[in-house]
């Protein structure tokens, strides 16, 4: 019985050595399938960091643009209250010399014996008086054969030159 038990014992140091090598060779197998998974992750992870530093380059040049465009409609915002700020300045000063030529054109019709001054008259009597002038001053106040004496309206004249 000893043979026995030695054949017996043989076999089963050969069995757990031949299940320790399946052993031992399934894990490298699983390993390298292992690594090569990784390898593959890495690079599509690789690919995929390219395509997305692509994308923030595209989101920066969008943002500078959209930051640019802002600065431009900011200037083109100032600019226009700039303007808007020139032209109320310039009414006004329109508005004043309009007056002014209002009133010397009045000052010119009640020193001239031409005109007759009842329309006046029956303007500040009668509310509805619909504006109209049917006297000299409808044709701009000029009189023909009427000149400007010294002092008069036309020494008068304000400075708009420098407006």
């Amino acid at each position: 019985m000893d043979s026995n038990v030695i054949v017996w014992i043989v076999v089963a140091v050969v069995a757990i050595i031949v299940i320790a090598l399946i052993v031992v060779a399934a894990k490298k197998s699983r390993d390298k399938r292992r690594a090569q998974e990784a390898d593959r992750i890495r690079e599509e992870v690789h690919h995929d960091s390219q395509r997305v530093q692509r994308q923030a380059a595209l989101v920066e040049e969008t943002e500078a643009k959209a930051r640019a465009a802002k600065a431009e409609a900011d200037a083109k915002a100032a600019e226009a209250a700039r303007l808007a700020d020139t032209a109320a300045g310039r009414r006004d000063a329109l508005t004043s010399s309009q007056q002014h030529i209002d009133a010397r054109r009045e000052h010119a019709d009640k020193l001239d014996p031409r005109v007759d001054h009842r329309a006046d008259d029956a303007r500040a009597v009668d509310p509805r008086a619909d504006g109209r002038v049917d006297d000299v001053r409808a044709e701009g106040g000029r009189h023909e054969g009427h000149r400007a004496a010294p002092g008069d309206a036309q020494t008068m004249r304000p400075d708009v030159t420098q407006r």
